[in-house]
């Protein structure tokens, strides 16, 4: 898999901590990247435009939460990883997935947003939570993980690498 421009974030730790301060206490997105997996071409790509539901694949795309309206949609996941600094250096710390199907042709789609607001409180939280995944799309995020940064992910919680490599 090819390395693409846009990285992962890496925390930004504050200093200060003056009961005045400006933005203290407040939601920063520096450590959380989004990662597109398409599971039919079992690609996985880092995709910024998700922190806004704005990914390559969402746009166009008219979303309803039944699924049943998207009988012919193809499987994507968003996947939310967080990325925290250790005495080892950096690890991929919060890892959550939401399921996501698209039918480009019809421009319709469906997904469930507040799982995926949720998923990305929780990954932002450094729980782990991809058990519902299928094993296919599993493997396609462990390589990617993997093949970004070897060094992250060895530093990277047993736990992470016990449920992605589950067969």
């Amino acid at each position: 898999m090819e390395k693409k421009n846009i990285g992962f974030n890496i925390v930004n730790k504050r200093k200060g901590h003056q009961p005045n301060e400006y933005g203290l206490g407040s939601l920063s997105l520096e450590n959380i990247s989004p990662v597109v997996i398409d599971v039919e071409a079992m690609t996985a790509v880092v995709d910024i435009g998700a922190l806004h539901a704005r990914s390559t694949v969402e746009k166009g795309i008219k979303f309803t939460t039944d699924k049943a309206e998207v009988p012919e949609g193809k499987l994507f996941w968003l996947v939310w990883v967080t990325v925290d600094e250790g005495a080892k250096g950096s690890f991929y710390t919060g890892v959550t997935a939401c399921e996501m199907l698209i039918d480009a042709e019809a421009k319709r789609g469906y997904k469930n947003l507040a799982e995926h607001v949720n998923r990305m409180d929780k990954s932002m939280k450094r729980q782990i939570i991809v058990e519902h995944m299928d094993e296919k799309s599993k493997t396609v995020l462990m390589e990617f993980l993997q093949g970004f940064d070897a060094t992250m992910w060895a530093n990277s919680d047993e736990k992470l690498h016990e449920v992605l490599q589950k067969k």
